[in-house]
């Protein structure tokens, strides 16, 4: 049978700490779950928690050092030695992420715990989302118990220790050489009871309750944006602080406007008799609404002459605010030509002179299409 200092890898005369980073190093190295269920590791960790087993025992390592594997009962060292105890420990940290409840890595539930995080969907008008607004909205947010201030027992009662666990929130099994925790069956890992509860909140320490809050919408937030409101989330358990509220705003489409990015798009009509000779005309745009917006809700716009339709006319500073700087975008107005209708016959004659005496120079664009177009029918008919 191999020395017990042999297998840990450690002199004679170590001390306590040196035994213990020894043996955690090691059992985490050859844990079996660590390494695919090897026979061969298994082997291995039971004989280096036996060694453990002895050397961290102050009795059985002084028997083992003077008499050998003979002094602590033919090698085996026991199955209630230190080590056993701080296998605990190693489980804790190989599987504590995955399986920390299983084998000791997770926590009494005592003390207190932040509440949840809650989300509440906002929809905006395009204009709040310029100007910015402030926002009543309704949300149903979990409060303490004011009856039983949040213990959960009836006024007048109190919880008693849990008799399972004993208050201590978990209870221990020993499966083969090592032990397993889990969290207590009946109070849940609380550490205790209640025997009668309270009557508003059934026990949980909690009501759920509608909250009026008032909610900033910053001026040029965007469809899609997601406000933090810290503290007016659901309360916590226990004392413990309160959990956040996100507001996820959503901009409502517009019967004017398109945003793209910081820019705003309007389309507006243009007769034709304002695009032919060039004019003015009138477009709208949103406004903040304070005194000093003197163009209020609508912008005179030029339009050059000959106009097409689909022409833009930027206007500089007109539309969304940034929200991380003082820039602000353009409004953008497309132009749409409108063609008159329903003319009389004095109208469409004053039409057809107009359009004698314009001729082909006034139509470059005409022009150009039916220049193509004959050499395309050509090609097909060949001729």
């Amino acid at each position: 049978m191999r020395d017990y200092y042999e297998i840990l890898g450690v002199a004679r005369g170590s001390d306590e700490a040196a035994l213990k980073a020894a043996f955690r190093k090691l059992a985490m190295e050859h844990h079996p779950d660590r390494n695919g269920g090897s026979e061969e590791s298994a082997s291995r960790f039971k004989e280096i928690n036996e060694a453990y087993s002895v050397l961290s025992d102050p009795k059985k390592r002084a028997a083992y050092d003077q008499f050998g594997h003979a002094g602590v009962n033919g090698g085996q060292g026991g199955g209630g030695g230190p080590g056993f105890a701080d296998i605990n420990d190693i489980f804790s940290e190989v599987f504590g992420s995955a399986f920390g409840d299983m084998f000791g890595g997770g926590q009494r539930r005592s003390g207190p715990a932040r509440g949840q995080d809650l989300r509440y969907d906002l929809e905006i008008t395009l204009e709040q989302a310029y100007a910015g607004s402030e926002v009543e909205i309704t949300a149903a947010t979990a409060m303490t118990c004011e009856a039983c201030e949040g213990g959960g027992a009836k006024p007048g009662t109190s919880p008693v220790t849990c008799p399972t666990c004993g208050g201590a929130g978990r209870v221990r099994a020993s499966q083969g050489f090592f032990a397993i925790e889990r969290t207590c069956p009946r109070c849940g890992g609380e550490g205790r009871t209640i025997s009668d509860p309270c009557t508003t909140c059934r026990g949980h320490g909690q009501v759920r309750r509608n909250r009026t809050l008032q909610v900033r919408i910053p001026a040029g937030v965007d469809d899609g944006a997601r406000i933090r409101l810290s503290g007016e989330g659901d309360a916590g358990a226990r004392g413990g602080p309160r959990g956040d509220l996100y507001i996820f705003v959503s901009v409502r489409p517009h019967d004017l406007f398109e945003r793209d990015g910081l820019d705003l798009h309007c389309t507006v009509p243009v007769p034709m008799t304002t695009a032919v000779p060039g004019g003015e005309i009138e477009a709208p745009c949103l406004s903040d609404g304070s005194p000093d917006d003197a163009e209020n809700n609508r912008l005179t716009v030029k339009v050059p002459e000959g106009a097409q339709t689909g022409r833009t006319v930027r206007i500089r500073g007109r539309g969304m605010p940034s929200l991380r700087s003082r820039e602000r975008g353009d409004l953008v107005v497309e132009l749409f030509v409108e063609t008159p209708t329903r003319l009389n016959a004095r109208q469409k004659a004053l039409m057809q002179e107009f359009a004698d005496l314009c001729g082909d120079q006034q139509h470059p664009e005409s022009s150009g299409f039916l220049n193509k177009a004959r050499k395309f029918w050509e090609d097909v008919t060949g001729g």
